[in-house]
Formats: C-alpha cells, structure tokens, sequence
C-alpha cells in the first residue's frame, strides 16, 4: 500500500535498454536524453552505464541538477537556449542545438567571457517543422558563425516525428547526410551528422542513411522501450517496456451508473464527455488526476482495469472485471505513455522512487 502516488522506475531495466539500442547501431554514437525524467541523475547514470556516449537535455535546470550530482558527462542542450541564458548554457553543456545565428554570436561571447570553446549542432528541418533552418540557408548561417572565435560547429543536425509525426525514412535521411556531407566540403573537415528521436532506431537498422549518420539522440527507446511512432516495441531489440510504472492509492470504489444523471454540460477542462449506457459498474477511484498525468496515456497492468478518465485529482476506473474489488488504501499500477512520463516526473505531487 501507498498514501500517495509514485512512480518507480527500474534503473536496470534502464541500463539493460540503453546497452541493447548501443549495440543495435554500431559506429552510431547514442546521446540519451535525460529529459522525459527531468533529468533525474539516476536514470542518466543508467543510461551511461548501459553505454550510451553523452547525455541530451532540454532544459538547463535539469542540466544544473546533473552536473551538481556530480554527472561529468558530456551534454548537448537539445533545445536552443534563447540568448539570455547563454552564459548558463556554456558553463553547463557541452553542446548546443542551434538553427539561428543571433543564438550562436551570444553563446560566443559568453564562451569569450567565460574564457571556454562551445561546440554547436546546426540544425535543419527536413520536414517535421519542428525546428531548424531550411537546407538551403545551411552555408549563409555556416559563414557568419565561422567567423566566431569560441564557437566550434560539431555537426549537423535534424528532428523528426516529435512534432509533425514525420517518420525517418529514406528521403529526409538521405537530405541530412546530403547537407552534412556539403557542409563538410565547405569547413574542409568532418562533421557529425545527428538526428534525433528513438523513431530513428528501426529505419537506421534498416539501413537508411547508414553511409552518413552517426550520431543518435533517443530517450523514449532506452526509458520506456517503444518505438514513438507506433509506441509498440521495436522489433528486434527485446526492450524492456516496464522499467517506468505508476502506482497510485485508491480512495474509493463503489458500484455505480456508467451514464452520469443529469443534464450534461462541460467539464472542467471545457470539455463536452460522452458516456455509454452499459449498466451498474463497479468503479474505483485513485489519488492521482490530469493535474499529474494525462488519463489516456496511462495503461493498467491489469487488462481487466479499464480507465475511464480524470478530473484534476481524480482518476476514475473500471473495475467490475475483477474477480475482487480494490480495497481502500491498496494500490493500482499503470505504464505511462512517454507524454504521461513527462507529467508524472513534472509534477511536485508525485513521489520518485529508484530501484
């Protein structure tokens, strides 16, 4: 039993993905982004310790939280930091994301000032429209940033599928290692070429763009053992996909109405639900709701839970399948999605355990 939520996560099962998705790609190395945990020092040392090269952050609070547990890693900000906070970005990683010059001069003159040399990743879009520069506007931002002392390019780079939903496949992986090897041409010497998202995985397996890529950004593979594009498993690879679960504490459980009585208006999240009439239901309830997690990304390790929503506190379940009601106080578990992960380790209210 449990007084309140928590999510465990597995830091073998961790380490185990992170050692399979590293091995599965050779001459490919892996950046394990940290982000989706908030950049819990524990699952970095995981994932380093199952191999993976460097660590990827979105947010400099948790690359700070890294470096003050004692992570020497290397880290490459996978977000552009705005210029405001380019003093922090060279003192804390590594490596920048960076598609705008304006970002690259200010990481300059804070490496000037901070007397250190900060390495960028010129991003380009290739079609996801997340972020990046068009191809084509690739060698006007290359001159103006070979003209700033304490910046050195490190390689080229691309985002897929976290935005739009574009999966790699042979054209836009094709394009990158196209621009990257022209980039090459124009700097007289070797760049590393990087996409990013565990989506890349199974085409780089494949063989796409195995003449050209070698570098990997991928957090959602090694935490949570799928494939986002499918969020199944990736062939292959025999990930763990149970290394994150969330329990969370019932608070009651009665046998109800499925269909509210009444007249329906909106919720309290504006919006208009819909409920099918199928009978008296034994319902539970359990301390956690979308203030924590969103409901749809959470799934019930028992199949015979069936989750029906959530309002701010509240996560309301189905549970006339089992053979023995829940009691009040015992605990249910679920395995989150990687948008139900993120929640989770966002909120303040949910408890962290490492194991």
């Amino acid at each position: 039993m449990s007084d309140r939520a928590s999510v465990t996560v597995d830091l073998s099962k961790i380490e185990e993905n992170a050692r399979r998705v590293v091995r599965a790609l050779p001459g490919v190395s892996i950046v394990g982004v940290t982000k989706v945990a908030c950049g819990a020092p524990e699952v970095a040392r995981a994932m380093l310790a199952g191999g993976v090269a460097m660590l990827g952050e979105s947010r400099l609070e948790n690359a700070a939280r890294l470096r003050e547990a004692g992570v020497t890693a290397p880290i490459w900000l996978i977000r552009a930091p705005s210029p405001g906070v380019a003093a922090d970005a060279v003192r804390l990683v590594d490596v920048s994301l960076v598609s705008d010059v304006t970002i690259a001069e200010a990481l300059d003159a804070a490496a000037r000032a901070g007397g250190v040399r900060h390495g960028i990743v010129a991003m380009i879009d290739t079609g996801d429209l997340r972020e990046g520069m068009w191809p084509d506007a690739l060698p006007e931002f290359l001159e103006a940033v070979s003209t700033l002392r304490n910046i050195d390019v490190a390689g080229i780079g691309t985002n897929l599928t976290c935005f739009g939903a574009i999966v790699p496949d042979a054209d836009n992986l094709e394009l990158l290692g196209a621009v990257a090897r022209d980039a090459e041409r124009r700097l007289g010497r070797a760049l590393t070429v990087s996409v990013g998202g565990s989506a890349a995985i199974a085409p780089i397996m494949a063989g796409l763009g195995h003449d050209s890529i070698d570098n990997l950004r991928a957090g959602e593979a090694i935490v949570l053992g799928v494939d986002p594009s499918t969020e199944a498993a990736i062939p292959g690879l025999g990930l763990h996909m149970d290394a994150v679960t969330l329990t969370a504490p019932v608070i009651e459980c009665f046998v109800k109405p499925s269909k509210p009585i009444g007249t329906s208006t909106l919720d309290a999240f504006g919006n208009v639900p819909h409920f099918r009439d199928i009978g008296l239901r034994r319902r539970a309830i359990c301390a956690v709701g979308r203030q924590d997690v969103p409901p749809q990304g959470l799934a019930p390790m028992d199949p015979r839970v069936k989750v029906l929503g959530a309002s701010s506190d509240h996560l309301v379940l189905d549970v006339d399948a089992l053979p023995v009601p829940p009691r009040v106080g015992e605990s249910l578990s679920f395995t989150p999605s990687y948008a139900a992960m993120l929640a989770l380790f966002t909120s303040p209210y949910v408890t962290k355990v490492f194991v």
